[in-house]
């Protein structure tokens, strides 16, 4: 199965809504550069050079939306909400009703590939359901009160990342019930697995991290100078 043929039509959701309250910065972490591009400029390229993708929409924060514009020139924005799930759903909105697959993904992973969109795109369109993740390689202990309560079998643990996928009818399916039963979800394939769905995985990267502290953007910008 090709790019062009594991989904005819491809729309693609961006959460840009955060603040960057953790990040410490006096602007939105998705404004922070790489090579002096900003983080959603980058994250968005590899979408935008992606053969089958027919639509991209931006949620940015309602203060930042005319800034998002302008470094997204030709592009879809609108204004966030309060949460990430939130912005998802916005953003939703703005892309085409005939798309049979919605990606989503992060404004601050930008070191995704061309090969890993491919291969969440391909499974999503295959399973109707899929994420990237990576296994757990260090010991997981659930802490209550800093004491441990127990060791948890990391061997069935995998941290998930984004991109996510899935075909463009469940993934609305999954957001309007959500919304009807007041459920936020961590992430998107949450919000599936609530309707039974089954949601596959493939691997991630190691470089496809969430730019989450000043230490994280100066690893990414090594890691996109080498």
């Amino acid at each position: 199965m090709t790019e062009r043929n594991a989904a005819a039509r491809i729309a693609v959701v961006i959460p840009a809504g955060g603040v960057g309250a953790r990040f410490g910065s006096r602007i939105p972490k998705q404004f922070l550069t790489i090579q002096r591009v900003p983080l959603v400029t980058k994250t968005v390229s590899w979408f935008a050079r992606y053969p089958a993708v027919t639509a991209i929409a931006v949620s940015a924060p309602e203060a930042h939306v005319a800034r998002t514009r302008r470094a997204l020139s030709a592009l879809v924005v609108v204004a966030g909400g309060p949460t990430r799930q939130d912005s998802v759903w916005l953003a939703m909105q703005a892309v085409p009703d005939d798309a049979e697959i919605i990606v989503v993904h992060d404004a601050v992973r930008p070191l995704i590939t061309r090969d890993l969109i491919a291969s969440v795109v391909r499974a999503a369109a295959e399973h109707g359901a899929a994420i990237c993740a990576l296994p757990i390689s260090e010991t997981v202990k659930r802490v209550r009160n800093d004491v441990v309560e127990a060791t948890l079998d990391r061997s069935e643990l995998w941290a998930v990342q984004t991109p996510q996928a899935f075909r463009a009818a469940l993934l609305r399916e999954a957001h309007e019930k959500a919304r009807r039963d007041g459920v936020v979800g961590t992430d998107d394939a949450m919000l599936v697995e609530r309707l039974g769905h089954a949601v596959r995985v493939v691997r991630g990267l190691a470089e496809n991290m969430k730019i989450t502290t000043p230490a994280d953007l100066r690893w990414a910008r090594g890691a996109r100078g080498r």
